[in-house]
């Protein structure tokens, strides 16, 4: 078979993708059933789960998984830094913290849409990948802390005051909401509308992207492997159709839950006392 994809993302960092993308659904479904006990949307969503005890609980164990995936995933990060190079090699093109051409390029594809400049020439991340994965980062060390201070109060108010319970509950709230909006809205949107990816990006799911798109897209990127002769190494064959039939079904599956949620909230807010 002919090697026309490029290898994006390692066995390890899909698995990590289709954790989180489970762990999040599930939390999302549990916390917004609970928070809309009073509607009988809220109610259903509950009565998946076993009823409103058992969602809570599964709400709490599933967040406990989901810390545990995130302590790893820093381990992971520390050992696959490179520490020889540090710390230039945390400004580098390969990593994912935010540079000075991250808010250019932003500038610039803004200027892009309303035809005002050229595309901006990517490298192997886009800022809105950058600032997908640090969202999720740092929203997953907020959310999980107050979420843990929620569910063990007596433990939580022994070095606290009680009115911190108050602030943590609303902090966990914002953040979930802010979590479950970008992700619903945002996220689906610029990870599988955009014309490079329509009508799903299962390269998270398939683990490389189509070379030609990539040039396209990324050429910054695909350059670079080029001159450095890493291109050949980095080429991979597509999976089997039916392997990606699979992604598609898994795929949609989720951006239908994640709608269907997202719809939900918005039209039973109103009848919530917040």
């Amino acid at each position: 078979m002919t090697k026309n994809r490029i290898k994006r993302f390692t066995p390890l960092q899909r698995l990590s993708h289709i954790f989180l993308m489970v762990t999040f659904l599930i939390q999302s479904a549990t916390g917004l059933g609970r928070t809309f006990m009073e509607t009988k949307w809220g109610q259903w969503l509950c009565w998946v789960f076993g009823g409103y005890d058992t969602a809570r609980e599964v709400h709490i164990w599933v967040g406990i998984i989901m810390l545990c995936g995130f302590v790893l995933h820093v381990l992971y990060l520390l050992f696959k830094a490179d520490w020889k190079g540090f710390p230039q090699s945390l400004f580098g093109p390969d990593s994912m913290l935010p540079r000075p051409a991250d808010i250019r390029e932003f500038f610039q594809h803004v200027a892009w849409f309303f035809g005002r400049r050229k595309q901006p020439e990517f490298d192997r991340w886009g800022y809105w990948e950058k600032f997908d994965y640090w969202a999720v980062f740092w929203g997953m060390a907020i959310i999980g802390i107050t979420g843990l201070m929620m569910a063990y109060p007596f433990t939580s108010t022994k070095w606290m005051p009680g009115w911190g319970l108050n602030v943590a509950f609303w902090v966990h709230r914002i953040e979930a909401i802010l979590a479950m909006g970008h992700i619903f809205i945002i996220h689906f949107f610029v990870g599988h509308l955009r014309r490079h990816t329509f009508p799903m990006d299962h390269a998270m799911f398939e683990g490389s992207v189509d070379l030609d798109a990539a040039r396209e897209e990324r050429p910054s990127w695909i350059g670079r492997l080029e001159e450095s002769g890493q291109l050949d190494g980095a080429l991979v064959t597509g999976v089997q159709p039916g392997l990606k039939t699979l992604y598609y079904i898994v795929g949609f599956i989720a951006i239908a839950i994640g709608v269907f949620m997202l719809i939900g909230a918005l039209v039973n807010a109103p009848l919530v006392i917040w």
